[in-house]
Parts: structure tokens; sequence; C-alpha cells
């Protein structure tokens, strides 16, 4: 078994496409993080202030139910995990999976997909849902066809 997993969320498929082609350059295994209850087109449309993922996002304190928990993240030492920026930090169902497992002694690599967004303040929002033992880094926004060698050597950049 990989002693690294790569663990995302996808609303779009977009952040599927990347964090897949990321598993495989990094022969990682990989593992999907889904809500319980799946998002629709206009849940993410994020120019509705009524909007599911505008309400959410609005609420630092609101973490939606993930699908399941069987990320087995206790049988991985490097863990990348991936989404779509919305509104400059992560989704909350992150903070969700983060706080669903223990991660204490875990490295924690982001990896993200925007339409223009930098990471912002999303390392110093999900660094409270982790034991503090648990080094969180910024990755890298992955927008666009990843390659197999590009993604291979930014692992390997890693020291991964």
């Amino acid at each position: 078994m990989s002693n690294k997993l790569v663990a995302y969320f996808s609303a779009s498929g977009i952040t599927r496409n990347v964090a897949k082609a990321l598993s495989e350059a990094s022969n990682a295994n990989l593992y999907e993080i889904k809500p319980q209850v799946p998002y629709t087109k206009a849940d993410l449309d994020w120019e509705d202030k009524k909007s599911r993922s505008t309400i959410e996002m609005q609420d630092k304190a609101f973490r939606p139910a993930i699908a399941d928990k069987n990320a087995n993240v206790e049988a991985y030492d490097v863990i990348f995990v991936g989404f779509p920026i919305w509104w400059y930090i992560a989704p909350s169902i992150i903070n969700t999976f983060l706080e669903s497992y223990d991660f204490a002694g875990k490295t924690i690599i982001l990896f993200a997909t925007s339409g223009g967004s930098s990471f912002g303040e999303t390392v110093a929002n999900l660094k409270g849902s982790v034991d503090a033992s648990a080094t969180i880094t910024e990755g890298k926004i992955l927008n666009g066809r990843q390659t197999k060698e590009s993604l291979t050597s930014w692992v390997g950049s890693l020291g991964f």
C-alpha cells in the first residue's frame, strides 16, 4: 500500500480530473470526499446569495455532512487534499473531512483548482480543523490539464 493518499472534493469534475492525475503521478491511493447531499448546479451558483454554497461559506462554523468516513487516513503519512477554491478558501466540506479523522503527525499538502483565485486564507482557515501536530502545507493551484511529468516533478520537489 502506498503511504500517500490523494483525497479530494470536486463539485463539477474539474478537481476530480486533477486528483486522478496527481494520484497516478505520485503513486498515491485516491479517495473522493463526497457530500451526504450532492450539490446541484443551483447550489453552486455563487452569484445567488441564497444558494447553498453561498450560505455555507458565509457561516464559518457550518460543516456539511460527508457521505462516508472510509478514507483510512491512519494508513498514510502524506495526504494530498484537493478542492476547488470557494470565496478564497477551501469549501467547508474540507473542514468536515479534516475534523472527521485523526491527522496527528500527518503531512497534509493542499492542492486546488480555481477560476482565478489564489489559496488566500486557506491554510489558516484549515489549521484549526486538525491536531496541532499535523503539518498543513499550501501546495499548488493546479488548473488546466496536468501532465504526469509536471505533477511527478512537483511531488518530487516536495520530497515525496
